[in-house]
């Protein structure tokens, strides 16, 4: 049993928290927005009111935020994690932010702080059930200790040094939304050469993106994407894939495209809706229509 400060219970953070309980770790947890907090708040075993006060006390310290901003805000604002940060404890940032933003923020946390970076692939159902492919960059050294916590979230991949995890996170995440911009596109091909979609999508079920069309194909159907995944957490993936293949002098077409695409989806509003939103982007352009 660990003592364990989880900071950020947003749709996948909430779920996580619950599961290194339900694992037997002593819990303490906090949220931006303290009603967030509270679903937890009988079974965790405290609801701190800010990320310092979170933190005394904790072996592990976990951040799981949506953008690197929010990252910096909870560890370095008024008061903010990192001020009450300790020699010998670990931080775990288990959000998607890049190799980056995790180092640079490493950089700034007090001197002994240990620092790993844990971002995971999965959405909601597979974080409430354990089965999140979790990809850890740490000393090899950590690695063993971090991974006894983590496995409760799912399997543990040790990817090699700080910062290898949110690097690992960004190359699966972009052939995942580049996949789901292909189904997209597949699907208005097949629309403009007259084809009818259920036929389309039974042929692409058993076709490279296979893994996207089985997990999306209702929702296209349906025309109704609840939120796994939000579209505007892809699209902030995606700057994050174009920035980090610039810094590196690499010229990557395919991820620029399908970040245009994700800007448009966004622009028509589908942000707080599923990422396979963009293909109903991609249907309605390809006919010369407008989102609204």
């Amino acid at each position: 049993m660990s003592k364990i400060a989880f900071l950020g219970l947003g749709m996948m953070g909430t779920p996580m928290a619950r599961r290194l309980i339900e694992a037997g770790n002593e819990v303490t947890v906090w949220n931006r927005s303290r009603e967030r907090a509270e679903p937890l708040a009988k079974v965790a075993s405290g609801v701190a009111d800010s990320p310092a006060k979170a933190v005394p006390g904790a072996e592990f310290v976990i951040t799981m935020l949506a953008t690197p901003q929010a990252l910096d805000a909870v560890l370095f604002g008024e008061d903010g994690a990192a001020a009450a940060l300790e020699r010998g404890q670990v931080w775990i940032d288990m959000s998607t932010v890049g190799p980056d933003e995790f180092r640079k923020a490493a950089s700034r946390l007090p001197e002994g702080v240990v620092t790993v970076d844990a971002p995971v692939r999965g959405s909601v159902p597979e974080a409430s059930e354990g089965r999140l492919h979790v990809f850890v960059g740490s000393a090899d050294s950590v690695f063993e200790r971090v991974q006894r916590v983590l496995s409760a979230l799912g399997d543990v991949h040790h990817t090699g040094g700080p910062g290898t995890g949110a690097a690992t996170k960004l190359v699966v995440n972009l052939a995942l939304v580049s996949a789901m911009v292909a189904f997209g596109e597949s699907l208005s091909l097949a629309e403009s050469l007259g084809l009818e979609r259920g036929p389309v999508m039974d042929a692409l079920m058993d076709s490279p993106i296979a893994g996207v069309v089985r997990a999306k194909r209702a929702n296209i159907e349906s025309s109704q994407y609840p939120p796994a995944f939000k579209l505007e957490l892809a699209a902030k993936d995606m700057r994050l894939v174009g920035q980090a293949a610039a810094a590196a002098g690499l010229t990557l077409p395919e991820a620029a495209a399908v970040e245009v695409w994700m800007d448009r989806a966004m622009d028509a509003g589908a942000g707080k809706l599923d990422f396979s939103a963009v293909a109903a982007t991609i249907l309605n352009e390809a006919k010369g229509g407008h989102d609204g």
